[in-house]
C-alpha cells in the first residue's frame, strides 16, 4: 500500500472510531434517561436504534454507508456484557455467562478485525451497497437507513435475544446443551476464522481474473463463512435454551438471520459470483452451497 493509501486508511479508521465512540455515548445517554421500570430488551432495542441513527449520521456525512459495517460485530459486544451485569441476573449461573461471552467476543473482536484488515478508508465502500447506489438514485439514503442499517441492526438484536434467558433469566444447571452449544460456538468461531484467512491468503496472491477459491474450507462450500455466522447465532439460542428450558422465543432471532443469508446475501454474491467468473456454474456444481461437504467428483 502507497503512503498516500495508508494515510487516508488511518484517517478512515479515525473516523469510524470516533463514529462508533460517539454512538456508544449516544447508547449510555439513552439507558441513563428510560425508566428503570422499563424491561432491560426495550432499553436494549432503543439504545441500539439511537446508536444506529448516530452511525447513519456519519455515514451520511460521508457518503459512505460501509461506516455502518462493524456494527453488527460491534454491538453484541456492549449488550452482552450489559445484560450478564444487571440485577436480574444475581442468580445466572457464573460459568455460563463466562462462557457465552468468551464466544461472544471472540466472534466479535475477530469479524472486527477482518472488517479492519481489508478496509481502505472512506474511499472504500461495499460493492453491494455501490450497487444499491446506483440502482436507487435519489431514494438511496432512505434505503440505506431503512436497509443498510436499521434492518441488520433489528436482525442482531434479534440474535442478541437469546442472551437475556443464557445470562440473565435462567438458572438451569449446567448440562449436555450446555456442551453443545460450546461446541457449535467454538466450531463457528473457527470455521469463519480459517475461511477468512484463506479468503485473504487467496486475495494477497492476486490471481488471475476469474480464478475461484476451490482450497481448504472453501472447497467445501461456497460459503463458509456465512456458515460459521449462523451456526454462531444458533449456538447462542442452544446456550439460552440451556440455562431457561421451554424458552423458545428467542429462536426467531437465529431463523431470521439464517433467512438473510440463505435467501439475500447468498443470492447477491452467487450473481455476482456468476457474472463475474466464467466457471462458476460447474463450481457450483462440485462444491455444497452453505453446509460444509466432501466436493463431488469432477465430471
Amino acid at each position: 500500500m502507497s503512503s498516500s493509501g495508508a494515510s487516508a486508511r488511518r484517517r478512515g479508521i479515525t473516523i469510524v472510531t470516533f463514529a462508533y465512540l460517539s454512538a456508544a455515548l449516544a447508547a449510555w445517554a439513552v439507558v441513563q434517561l428510560l425508566p428503570a421500570s422499563w424491561h432491560p430488551l426495550t432499553v436494549v432495542a432503543i439504545a441500539d436504534v439511537v446508536a444506529t441513527l448516530v452511525v447513519f449520521g456519519w455515514s451520511v456525512a460521508h457518503d459512505n454507508s460501509s461506516m455502518y459495517d462493524p456494527y453488527w460485530s460491534v454491538a453484541p459486544l456492549l449488550i452482552g456484557p450489559w445484560l450478564a451485569l444487571r440485577p436480574e441476573a444475581a442468580s445466572a449461573v457464573g460459568l455460563r455467562q463466562l462462557l457465552v461471552l468468551a464466544i461472544l467476543f471472540a466472534w466479535g473482536l475477530r469479524l472486527t478485525f477482518n472488517w479492519l484488515r481489508g478496509w481502505q478508508g472512506m474511499r472504500h465502500e461495499d460493492w453491494r451497497y455501490a450497487d444499491l447506489r446506483r440502482s436507487t438514485g435519489r431514494l438511496y439514503w432512505l434505503v440505506s437507513l431503512l436497509g443498510l442499517h436499521l434492518m441488520p441492526t433489528a436482525m442482531v438484536l434479534g440474535g442478541c435475544l437469546s442472551l437475556w434467558p443464557a445470562l440473565v433469566l435462567g438458572s438451569a444447571p449446567l448440562g449436555w446443551l450446555d456442551g453443545l452449544a460450546v461446541l457449535l460456538g467454538v466450531g463457528a468461531v473457527a470455521c469463519e476464522t480459517a475461511a477468512d484467512r484463506q479468503l485473504h491468503e487467496f486475495r494477497r496472491r492476486r490471481p488471475p481474473p476469474g480464478t475461484i477459491l476451490s482450497e481448504g474450507l472453501w472447497g467445501w462450500s461456497r460459503h463458509p463463512n456465512y456458515f460459521g455466522e449462523i451456526i454462531l447465532w444458533w449456538s447462542m439460542f442452544a446456550f439460552g435454551l440451556a440455562a431457561a428450558p421451554g424458552t423458545w422465543w428467542p429462536v426467531t432471532g437465529p431463523v431470521a438471520i439464517t433467512l438473510l443469508f440463505v435467501f439475500i446475501s447468498i443470492p447477491l454474491i452467487e450473481r455476482r459470483m456468476r457474472a463475474r467468473r466464467s466457471g462458476w456454474d460447474a463450481h457450483c456444481r462440485r462444491v455444497s452451497v452453505l453446509v460444509p461437504w466432501p466436493p463431488r467428483a469432477r465430471r
